[in-house]
């Protein structure tokens, strides 16, 4: 990725079943507000070019996401796929999803995020999802906020 001009904000996320928080390369915008440049693989209610107001506590840390102040109409996917789908695979079913509007970007060997265009249809991917989920080939979730006001996941009950 081209970064140059960008900054890095980050995101606490301690109830998340997979890591403490996430970092984005950002567009600074003015005024404490960011656009986000890449698809959040664990942030819960934010997607590619959302808008954020970001903060810092003190000069010696990166700026932290407060509060999501525009939504881009871009929407997120998270792939995991089973592990015995091989790499080649994996990109030939996410290549074969570009006509959805869909790009992804990998984070592992069988874990992608997914950014669906603005001008996407979302029932459309979901149920493609959907399908390959019942074929045993992948499992999925969508993004949306788990909890109001928070980028987190629910906390795990006892």
């Amino acid at each position: 990725m081209y970064n140059e001009g960008l900054e890095k904000i980050h995101i606490d996320l301690p109830n998340h079943w997979a890591i403490g928080g996430e970092s984005f390369w950002a567009t600074p915008l003015g005024n404490d507000l960011f656009r986000l440049e890449n698809v959040p693989f664990y942030a819960y209610g934010l997607n590619f070019h959302d808008v954020v107001k970001a903060t810092s506590d003190s000069d010696e840390l990166i700026p932290e996401i407060r509060e999501l102040v525009e939504l881009s109409g871009h929407r997120t996917f998270r792939v995991f796929f089973e592990k015995s789908i091989d790499r080649q695979n994996q990109e030939t079913i996410l290549d074969s999803m570009k006509e959805l509007t869909i790009s992804y970007e990998r984070a592992n060997g069988i874990f992608f995020s997914l950014d669906m265009q603005p001008n996407g249809n979302y029932q459309d991917v979901f149920d493609r999802l959907d399908e390959l989920e019942k074929e045993n080939i992948l499992g999925f979730e969508t993004c949306e906020a788990r909890i109001e006001g928070s980028f987190d996941d629910l906390l795990e009950e006892d």
